[in-house]
């Protein structure tokens, strides 16, 4: 039975983040059951949205839709296009948790690279300099989903801070950005590169608070990644987690959404009356 690929991605990611948070930031996790959290995730507000002040967005898979290069993949290898996208999606999330257990750091570019090389060879598919150059290429122009624009320019009419905060290494996404037509309606974009630490590590997330200068509970983060969400939400962020397909769980690692909506252009009623 074929899996949903957004399913898959979401599996993978489920199987390892856990740990992988917890070790790069050099802690370990609290023994199940007892209750135990960041005094930072404690200290949440009852009510997360009424301190928002700024939002800040993953990019890829809550902006910018990953498997949009599908299509690319099945134009260069016939038959393997899906299976190529999502092993290649999947390795790229699995190599940024690795990396920053193991200390091992390398920009998001180099292992999305990485990526796309096992992948090819695990599908025993010819993988030229000139096919991988037009696949990388294509994470420069990835597609926004449609409720992106809307969605962050309601937003930027309430007054809202925008930011990107994601793995992604700048030019990435400062290329994707543009593409995509959103780079303008951006107050900063914010890489990993900063640290030198892939997502799930909370130093990630307190880059944000320190690049866009509010507090823990002015700062909301949004993903479609429930990992993604359950890492912010571990770090004391008030969280707004886009479930994209309905029929996606919640991550069982003891840290839920704040609230939950299907599209970016939901959050801005979350607000309340604009003033």
């Amino acid at each position: 039975m074929k899996m949903d690929r957004r399913a898959f991605v979401g599996t993978l990611g489920a199987a390892t983040v856990g740990a992988a948070g917890a070790r790069a930031a050099g802690g370990s996790l609290p023994p199940p059951g007892s209750g135990s959290a960041p005094a930072a995730a404690v200290a949440r507000q009852a009510d997360p949205v009424e301190a928002i002040e700024a939002f800040a967005f993953d990019a890829y898979g809550t902006l910018f839709d990953v498997f949009s290069v599908t299509a690319l993949c099945e134009e260069l290898f016939p038959g393997s296009g899906d299976a190529l996208a999502q092993r290649w999606r999947a390795k790229q999330l699995q190599y940024s948790l690795l990396r920053s257990l193991m200390g091992r750091h390398r920009d998001f570019w180099l292992v999305t690279e990485d990526a796309l090389v096992y992948a090819a060879r695990s599908l025993e598919l010819d993988l030229t300099a000139a096919r991988r150059a037009r696949l990388m290429d294509a994470y420069l122009s990835l597609e926004a989903f449609p409720d992106v624009r809307p969605g962050l320019e309601a937003l930027r009419a309430r007054g809202v801070r925008l930011a990107i905060l994601s793995n992604g290494e700048p030019r990435m996404l400062e290329a994707a950005a543009r593409s995509a037509g959103i780079d303008t309606l951006l107050d900063t974009i914010i890489s990993v590169e900063e640290v030198k630490i892939f997502k799930v590590s909370p130093r990630v997330y307190n880059l944000g608070l320190e690049r866009l200068g509010v507090g823990r509970s002015a700062l909301g983060f949004v993903s479609s990644n429930a990992w993604d969400i359950a890492g912010a939400a571990s770090a004391g962020l008030p969280t707004f987690w886009i479930q994209r397909s309905a029929a996606e769980p919640p991550e069982e690692l003891g840290f839920a959404a704040d609230r939950m909506v299907a599209a970016i252009t939901d959050l801005p009623g979350l607000l309340g009356p604009a003033g």
